[in-house]
């Protein structure tokens, strides 16, 4: 292991004790570190050369504006160390998405104390950044992407707080470890050497091969809907591009079950039961899940998809309810 390696350890050691994990943060003055910008030190610097200056010409006018300018340089200490006092940062929600994608990350800041706000805020994440102002008895929001990994949990790194208001001369910040996590989908695989969905009669079908039942209506069409379930008739017409609906026997609903695959690894049967709860889903079918350990009943909606989902997502990971994969 390097000596970079070892120092970034020992930092992040060193930063978990020192800020650990909270759902709401706020900025204290043991949170807060603030250092000289490039500007800063360049000022430093010339306060030094007319200090030299005025020694050296014995020039009371130098002298003056020597530590006039130091004086100003002393109170965007304070304001900049202040603007960021105080703050206040809310974990509110994260989006469940799929491997791959950006999950939104909602926050929620809000101005502490009697201040005048806090102007200028950087808010940064590897694949984030932002820039906010929070007025006094105002709530701000904002919604940060991360790009996830795998299917899990997903834990977001520290977010770094910033602001070099008002001079520029110097940077105040702080690192807040917000205790929120996104959940993440499988992700959805479709594979046609796999079995179809069976319901409880053994009966094999996916949703979209209706056809041979009484016409229900119509919805707009949707990507991958069968060309056989379109009106081509009505879009003749000039009308716009419509899908076909029929009623379905109540037989109809389909079990996705772990059993149902004789190859595959973990993930990949995972992913081709979410491609399948997706499908189903999206025609209205009812449908259950059976896993090793779990079994969620047959039912449709949205709060059913994520009850599969989620079940899905989390299979295998200790802590959860059902059987623990190594």
């Amino acid at each position: 292991m390097g000596i970079r390696e070892r120092l970034n350890r020992i930092t992040l050691r060193w930063l978990s004790r020192r800020l650990p994990p909270a759902r709401s943060i706020t900025l204290e003055q043991r949170r807060l570190f603030i250092f000289p910008t490039g500007a800063g030190f360049l000022f430093i610097l010339t306060l030094f050369i007319m200090l030299l200056t005025a020694i050296n010409y014995q020039n009371n006018m130098t002298y003056g504006l020597t530590f006039w300018l130091a004086m100003l340089f002393i109170v965007a200490v304070h304001y900049t160390h202040g603007n960021l006092m105080g703050l206040t940062i809310t974990a509110v929600s994260a989006e469940p998405v799929f491997p791959g994608q950006q999950s939104g990350f909602t926050l929620r800041l809000k101005a502490g104390g009697k201040r005048s706000g806090h102007y200028t805020v950087y808010l940064e994440w590897p694949d984030a950044q932002q820039v906010v102002d929070v007025s006094v008895g105002q709530d701000t929001t904002i919604t940060l992407y991360q790009t996830v990994a795998g299917r899990g949990w997903f834990h977001p790194p520290r977010l770094r707080i910033e602001s070099v208001y008002p001079l520029g001369l110097l940077r105040c910040w702080s690192y807040a470890q917000l205790d929120v996590q996104a959940l993440v989908y499988p992700k959805p695989l479709p594979a046609s050497d796999t079995p179809l969905p069976r319901n409880d009669d053994g009966v094999g079908g996916v949703s979209d091969m209706r056809g041979l039942d009484d016409l229900a209506g119509f919805r707009a069409y949707r990507a991958g809907d069968s060309p056989r379930n379109i009106d081509w008739r009505a879009l003749a017409r000039g009308q716009t591009l419509q899908t076909r609906l029929y009623s379905v026997p109540s037989s109809e609903e389909h079990w996705l079950d772990w059993e149902d695959f004789d190859t595959g690894s973990v993930e990949q049967r995972l992913s081709w039961l979410c491609w399948r709860a997706l499908r189903l889903d999206a025609s209205g079918d009812k449908f259950g899940l059976r896993l090793p350990g779990k079994e969620i009943p047959q039912s449709s909606g949205d709060r059913h998809r994520e009850q599969v989902l989620r079940e899905l997502s989390l299979y295998g990971i200790t802590g959860h309810s059902g059987e623990v994969v190594s």
